[in-house]
């Protein structure tokens, strides 16, 4: 037998570390060559880590919830002689396939095992947490169920409480375990007469306000770590470096709305949302005026406007705010446009989105309304030049044809980098996304 220590692989777009959600062996199991040991969150996404050798774990470097820098000890493996004789990498060298060298974003496989031509599956969307993802020791329990988990922050929150996932029903979609299902097993096993469950050491709160007439009052720490922190430092970049201006406008969106219900009475079987028909009037916008699909060069001293339109789309998750990217979407129909849409905000929801699918963007769109707010000023996507954001779609007296009228109205905000162009651009831009929206034929002029 000899050792092999597995060292944390560079997980694509230079990330520096990642944290340790869920380990899925334990020392002493078995594990062969691309077996996923350990599940990882970075300031992009969750992962699944393979290891590159196969034998039985002697030692987990790092605990579920620590922070790990790349190219340090990740798990040590007893790797048989037989085993040994057929490697030939040395101890944590990884073997990248030419995609991932170039910055593709793939998630890495094969390690130097040998299996350069072998695809490691995709983590499915509904996890099974049974008997096998437990260490051995874990006592078996009466009338357990499969449970379905989705999100890493659910696993997390069960471990912090000690609740057993396999004891609870889903209520979410398929029988999904959802965050408040948790909080609920959580509360059920609370002391009554105490509120929520308390430990016997004074900790700071974990979140929510303190019960009514309670003395027992602390501060909640919430650390930065993970995506939280990427967050933070991504927004605090943002406004030291760019001097950001917001313009806004009301529009009526009736006619829009109408559009939109022609279109999927026709094709019911493609429906058509209305961001991805804000989506089309974007790009439509941004051919007509490149200079917002663009970032700023700091060290260079230049204003690179970028061939292609990488449509970004903010998306709220129970992870945070993320801003999955559409590739060369100027490329893709309406129809096209809307389920790209729909598939990459699901999956982004999910976490299942690799690091590569959220950064590269030219232009964010903020649906903000779906928040039931009117407007926003919001901060622009580092290094992206320019952000537009549509408020709820309500119901306003408006004039039309020098009468009052009740239409469907939304504010449109633009963002933008000063540095790329000036108010006449940024204005024009946002005068055409508002036509546009008010009188959805002039798309067919534009296009």
């Amino acid at each position: 037998m000899t050792e092999k220590v597995f060292l944390l692989p560079d997980l694509g777009e230079g990330l520096a570390e990642a944290e340790i959600v869920q380990w899925r062996v334990a020392v002493g199991d078995t594990v062969t060559v691309d077996q996923t040991v350990v599940e990882v969150e970075t300031a992009k996404a969750v992962v699944d880590v393979p290891c590159p050798y196969a034998g039985r774990v002697v030692a987990l470097h790092g605990a579920e919830g620590e922070v790990r820098p790349v190219g340090q000890p990740l798990i040590t493996i007893a790797e048989p002689v037989a085993e040994r004789a057929a490697a030939t990498e040395p101890a944590g060298h990884a073997v990248y396939r030419e995609e991932e060298r170039a910055g593709s974003g793939n998630v890495l496989i094969g390690y130097g095992t040998g299996h350069g031509g072998a695809r490691r599956r995709r983590r499915p969307r509904l996890v099974a947490v049974d008997a096998p993802t437990t260490p051995a020791s874990a006592p078996a329990v009466a009338g357990a169920l499969p449970a379905l988990v989705i999100s890493p922050i659910v696993r997390r929150l069960a471990r912090e409480h000690g609740v057993d996932l396999r004891t609870l029903r889903g209520t979410g979609p398929g029988g999904v375990i959802r965050r408040a299902d948790v909080q609920a097993a959580v509360d059920t096993t609370a002391d009554p007469g105490q509120g929520p469950a308390t430990r016997s050491e004074p900790e700071p709160r974990t979140g929510g306000p303190a019960p009514v007439g309670a003395t027992d009052v602390r501060d909640v720490v919430i650390p930065l770590t993970g995506i939280r922190r990427a967050i933070a430092d991504k927004l605090s970049r943002s406004r030291r470096e760019i001097p950001e201006v917001t313009i806004w406008v009301d529009a009526d969106a009736t006619a829009l709305l109408q559009t939109r219900a022609e279109i999927n009475a026709a094709r019911p079987e493609q429906p058509v949302s209305i961001l991805a028909l804000l989506a089309r009037i974007c790009l439509s916008g941004l051919r007509r005026y490149p200079q917002l699909n663009a970032r700023v060069d700091t060290e260079g001293q230049r204003i690179v406007q970028s061939a292609g339109v990488h449509l970004g789309i903010a998306a709220q998750t129970d992870r945070g705010l993320v801003v999955p990217v559409l590739r060369d979407a100027e490329r893709l129909t309406t129809t096209e446009l809307a389920a790209e849409l729909a598939a990459t905000t699901a999956a982004a929801r999910a976490g299942e989105l690799p690091p590569a699918r959220l950064t590269g963007g030219t232009f964010t769109l903020n649906n903000y309304g779906v928040f039931g707010v009117d407007g926003s000023t919001p901060i622009i996507n580092h290094p992206e030049a320019a952000l537009l954001g549509i408020g709820r779609i309500v119901d306003k007296p408006w004039v039309v044809d020098g009468q009052l009228a009740v239409r469907k109205v939304t504010q449109l905000s633009l963002t933008f980098d000063h540095r790329v162009c000036d108010g006449g651009v940024a204005g024009g831009f946002l005068r055409h996304v508002a036509d546009c929206v008010e009188q959805p034929a002039l798309l067919i002029a534009t296009v």
